[in-house]
């Protein structure tokens, strides 16, 4: 029996480590807020979040800077935090659940700077606007969408 011992404890203790990296629960208690400016730029497309599996909240907006350059910019942002968070574009008119997202096709914008403030997301110049419409945060680790916004577009400018 001290033979059994003196081998499971090892291994469990290593698999409780490999377990602690690959979920990374700290991220679900740990905010990190993050509060980036933006110069002066015209809004083009915007939209409110509304929560799906996560309290998400906030305003996605596209601005035109003045290089031709576009950002997407979220302000007064906060959502979840998560271990593999991720801001998408998704290639429908919202992205209203799981399937939405993973059917219609979306660009990965990268890793949420933060679950909490103002953050910026550059977009590519070959990006169509007229496919893209929704804006995900979505956790690629299991697959599930925190939240969404529905652009559309705006004459007006906003609180930048």
């Amino acid at each position: 029996m001290k033979k059994w011992t003196k081998v499971a404890i090892p291994v469990a203790a290593v698999a409780a480590l490999v377990a602690w990296y690959a979920f990374r629960p700290e991220r679900l208690v740990v905010n990190r807020r993050v509060d980036e400016g933006l110069p002066t730029a015209q809004p083009l497309e915007s939209g409110r979040f509304y929560s799906i599996l996560h309290p998400t909240a906030g305003t996605a907006t596209i601005f035109q800077m003045g290089d031709g350059t576009r950002v997407l910019r979220l302000t007064s942002f906060t959502t979840s935090n998560g271990p593999d968070v991720h801001v998408y574009m998704v290639a429908a008119d919202d992205a209203k659940d799981v399937a939405t997202v993973q059917q219609a096709g979306f660009i990965d914008l990268g890793v949420l700077k933060g679950n909490i403030g103002n953050q910026n997301y550059s977009l590519g110049s070959d990006l169509d606007l007229a496919k893209y419409r929704a804006v995900s945060i979505w956790c690629k680790r299991f697959s599930v969408n925190f939240g969404a916004a529905a652009l559309r577009p705006t004459g007006a400018s906003q609180d930048q």
